[in-house]
């Protein structure tokens, strides 16, 4: 645990009691702060006042009397679509609001480290798609590498759980929009930003609100070194930005959609072969074509983010490439089930929005879809014209026949629930296949998150094995 600096002997108010909360609260008493907790859900409060912490309605009147600070966790909305009443009494009363990875950045570094032979370091991941995939790629590249290394954030525990440093320790945290929005400190040794595509827009007030929140944890703090995916104009912009000039290599641009060039770093990867160039020369190289754990363009890119994060820490390219040998992936990001009969069934059920449905529709062949859920903001457009290789699509969803409706051009059965599109899919399927569930959509119309939906379909093509 990290205990919190800045708050001794003072109450903090604690808003939000899941993971991340509870974390929050054990780490205020850790560091002789006094946590005043609260959540709307009884049975999360019920878990909170078991483990001793006071529970007290924030929005009352009068509830931010002598309250040092706020906390929020990461799910609740402080200002789009609106305000929570919470934050709006805290505003009112000039409280600071602020939120747990703030906390952690505040408290990381202790005076311990003045005897440390190498400081420990921090990664920070942010992205639309892909983040996961990167944080835990590195968190594994380095600890196979013999590196004292922890994972946490928006993957694994909450930062303020993580233990103590040590000596040349490196953390990784991957970090949503709805983490770097709000937090008030953001001071990563290296900060990489993936991608960027429509996602969360209600909660951001928009792609600029989006936008913005991603490019707090380069602005905010200035990372000793940014790693930027440039195959969209937001990552080509934040990369202008923080450039002084061709030659900064302190500003590490990645592609997956062309070569790049210069006599700055460059990371990108072509048909398959990651290439690095310092001073338009090249230095390193990897074939990314054999690596079962990282299909296709999109787990091409983590993978050249991961790289690039991994030799700025120092690492050989050698040493990189075992890694990635023998990293095995993420649950529900482009995770092989099963192979059945020659079929492969594969789970990317994390494929929330268009764009990501886009990268695993890219990465197999012969694909039998299912797809379907909780549409988000900004509709279907131009996924069909990225389902070349779709045989058939299998519409899940309470919604299932408007979403079929928008993929023009493919020929799409609707089967409403997991167990009926598994079913079906597997019927159909023949010997060279993969049955692929990439949603493309939200879980939340049928399960409680797409975690769940993963685990549905996971033991549904289990089943199918028997």
């Amino acid at each position: 645990m990290i205990p919190v600096k800045g708050y001794e002997g003072k109450q903090v108010a604690v808003l939000g009691l899941g993971r991340s909360g509870l974390a929050t609260a054990r780490a205020l008493v850790e560091g002789g702060a006094e946590p005043l907790c609260w959540d709307d859900n009884p049975e999360a409060r019920a878990r909170a006042e078991a483990e001793g912490f006071a529970c007290q309605d924030l929005a009352k009147q009068g509830a931010f009397e002598d309250v040092a600070a706020l906390i929020v966790s990461p799910g609740i909305p402080h200002l789009y679509p609106a305000p929570n009443p919470v934050i709006a009494a805290a505003w009112a009363a000039g409280v600071p609001v602020d939120n747990d990875i703030s906390l952690f950045f505040q408290s990381f570094a202790t005076r311990d480290w003045d005897h440390f032979d190498t400081s420990p370091r921090v990664v920070a991941v942010t992205g639309s798609n892909g983040k996961s995939t990167t944080s835990a790629l590195i968190h594994h590249v380095l600890d196979t590498a013999g590196h004292r290394t922890q994972l946490a954030g928006n993957i694994g525990r909450g930062a303020l759980d993580l233990d103590p440093a040590e000596n040349g320790d490196i953390v990784v945290l991957e970090l949503s929009s709805y983490q770097t929005e709000l937090a008030r400190a953001l001071t990563p040794d290296i900060a990489v930003f993936t991608n960027l595509s429509p996602d969360h827009l209600d909660r951001h007030g928009g792609m600029g609100g989006y936008f913005a929140a991603k490019r707090r944890l380069f602005a905010e703090g200035g990372p000793d070194r940014a790693v930027i995916g440039v195959d969209e104009a937001e990552g080509q912009f934040l990369a202008n930005q923080l450039s002084m000039g061709l030659g900064d290599d302190r500003v590490i641009p990645i592609s997956v959609e062309r070569k790049l060039s210069g006599p700055g770093w460059q990371v990108f990867v072509k048909k398959g072969f990651l290439s690095e160039y310092r001073k338009g020369r090249q230095t390193g190289s990897i074939d990314l074509r054999a690596i079962k754990g990282l299909p296709g363009a999109h787990n091409h890119q983590n993978a050249a983010a991961a790289y690039a994060v991994c030799r700025s820490l120092g690492l050989a390219p050698r040493v990189i490439e075992a890694g990635f040998a023998s990293f095995g992936g993420l649950p529900h990001r482009s995770q092989v089930v099963a192979e059945i009969g020659g079929v492969t069934y594969v789970n990317d059920s994390k494929a929330t929005n268009v764009d990501a449905a886009k990268m695993a529709l890219g990465a197999f062949k012969k694909i039998r879809w299912i797809c379907g859920g909780l549409e988000k903001e900004g509709g279907l457009a131009d996924l069909a014209e990225h389902a070349g290789e779709v045989v058939k699509a299998y519409v899940i969803g309470r919604e299932a026949a408007a979403f079929a409706m928008q993929l023009k051009g493919v020929d799409a059965e609707i089967c409403t629930t997991m167990d009926v599109a598994v079913a079906r899919a597997s019927e159909d399927a023949e010997a060279g296949d993969t049955v692929l569930l990439a949603p493309a959509a939200a879980s939340f119309d049928q399960y409680d998150s797409f975690e769940k939906r993963g685990d549905d379909f996971i033991c549904l093509v289990n089943s199918l094995g028997g």
